[in-house]
């Protein structure tokens, strides 16, 4: 079943985080920042609307840390009830999809949680003082590719928080599977 965030917090200085990513190293949010702003993505492995964009995806992130924004993407799921999200299986998916960024695991779900992020795919932009300014979509392609011509909305709205801090007006929720968590 597709989830879709409810209407977003922006303004709001973003989570912090030290978390170990499938390139063997530890990030924080300022290590994935750029000088100009960050974006951070929850994803996961199995979600066909991830699967559908990952390239799309890796080539938004290239063409974001040219411009000095980073870009990071964190796996939250639950891999005891969805093994194919496990951080070994994480491991292989950022290496057959080409991630150019780091691939971060959040096994407590605590950044996850104060996000409160949703779903896979679950954007969120931050401006160069990281306050969350845009939590939309990528681009208006779900698990089939966007129509000729649609708009790359990721980018189009980090480039314009780069340019004044603040993200656009009109933000478009992402869509996607929802986040699995651990029982309580």
């Amino acid at each position: 079943m597709a989830v879709t965030p409810e209407q977003p917090k922006l303004g709001i200085k973003a989570p912090d985080f030290a978390l170990p990513a499938t390139d063997g190293e530890t990030y924080a949010l300022a290590d994935v920042m750029g000088e100009k702003g960050g974006v951070v993505v929850f994803i996961c492995n199995h979600c066909p609307y991830v699967k559908a964009i990952t390239d799309r995806l890796v080539a938004a992130a290239d063409t974001l840390r040219a411009e000095g924004i980073g870009f990071a993407a964190i796996c939250s799921n639950d891999a005891s009830t969805h093994p194919q999200d496990s951080f070994e299986n994480m491991k292989h998916f950022a290496r057959e999809r080409g991630f150019t960024f780091p691939y971060l695991h959040d096994e407590s779900q605590d950044v996850a949680r104060a996000y409160e992020a949703v779903c896979t795919p679950d954007f969120y932009g931050l401006n160069a003082q990281g306050e969350i300014q845009y939590r939309g979509r990528l681009d208006e392609g779900r698990k089939d590719p966007p129509p000729a011509g649609a708009r790359n909305e990721l980018v189009e709205a980090m480039l314009e928080i780069a340019a004044t801090g603040h993200g656009p007006d009109e933000q478009l929720a992402s869509m996607g599977c929802g986040i699995k968590w651990k029982a309580a």
